[in-house]
């Protein structure tokens, strides 16, 4: 039986209108646990402080630039690409405790679930 998950993509790719801009499109994963959501992205090549993650409205962003630059006789030119993706994020997460990490190229961002509480004992 295939399950029914709930994140939704808002925006797939976010182009500029610089010819010199092209679209980064990276490996995405997302993957549903018990207790959290994870999802990951393959951002080989971008450097850390080019990645922005945010939340807002329900709705998660990842962005990513990389620059390239390239050299021949004559002159020197940079290349940019890009790479945003936004999802709704499913009611059952939560919100503060949501983080992300970024080693050797994969982008992990974890959104733990809401959790019930304690169950309680009913005694005789």
């Amino acid at each position: 039986m295939k399950k029914n998950i709930e994140f939704h993509n808002n925006h797939v790719f976010y182009f500029e209108d610089d010819l010199e801009q092209r679209i980064l499109s990276p490996l995405s994963c997302i993957k549903e646990h018990e207790s959290k959501w994870v999802l990951e992205f393959d951002l080989p090549l971008v450097d850390k402080k080019d990645i922005s993650v945010f939340v807002d409205s329900g709705i998660i962003t990842v962005e990513a630039k990389l620059k390239e630059t390239y050299c021949d006789e004559h002159r020197k030119s940079c290349q940019y690409e890009y790479f945003k993706k936004s999802l709704t994020v499913p009611s059952n997460v939560d919100f503060d405790k949501i983080s992300a990490k970024f080693v050797n190229g994969r982008l992990t961002v974890v959104l733990p679930k809401v959790t019930r509480g304690t169950k309680i004992k009913i005694e005789d």
